[in-house]
């Protein structure tokens, strides 16, 4: 970003270093969560694989683009998007749920959680630059559309199968 754009935001009374920090916290989530959708995708199994793989790989496409998004911002605001996977592990607001069990209504359930963590993270992101910072503002909004859509269509797919999600399913199954 320009000189003025930056001193949009500083006038505007954001601290550009805070928002940076906040926005690299979003951006570690975005690439956890990229690879959160694109493992469950690779090793779900059971009866609802077939259908939940491709929303997965879906999801995990879109994360990606959220990533994009942010790391264009960070470094309009004159910051560096986080580089190392290992940095992303700290600064994750959300943090990273291995699938340890492939049942796809546990990775369904997982990735549930991981859709609402990321909408509490943008709605606090969006009342911290709302009405200071109108570009950032159009971006978090954008993300966290897409997350709430993620969110029910989770939700439409655990209906769909009528899933109680059971924490302890278990899946001896392999992906072919």
């Amino acid at each position: 970003m320009g000189m003025t754009g930056q001193k949009i935001v500083e006038q505007a009374g954001l601290d550009i270093q805070e928002l940076i920090r906040l926005l690299n916290q979003a951006f570690s989530d975005e690439w956890l969560a990229y690879y959160q959708y694109w493992a469950g995708a690779q090793v779900a199994c059971g009866l609802m694989a077939s259908s939940l793989r491709p929303e997965l790989e879906e999801h995990a496409a879109e994360e990606l683009e959220h990533a994009q998004k942010l790391a264009k911002r960070i470094i309009e605001l004159g910051g560096t998007p986080v580089l190392s996977p290992e940095e992303w592990y700290k600064q994750s607001t959300c943090g990273y749920l291995t699938p340890k069990n492939h049942d796809a209504a546990n990775v369904l359930k997982q990735n549930l959680q991981g859709e609402r963590c990321a909408i509490e993270v943008y709605n606090k992101l969006l009342k911290y630059v709302f009405n200071k910072d109108l570009i950032t503002s159009h971006i978090i909004r954008q993300i966290l559309q897409d997350e709430i859509e993620h969110e029910q269509e989770l939700e439409d797919i655990s209906r769909d199968f009528q899933l109680k999600l059971p924490a302890s399913a278990t899946c001896q199954c392999k992906k072919k």
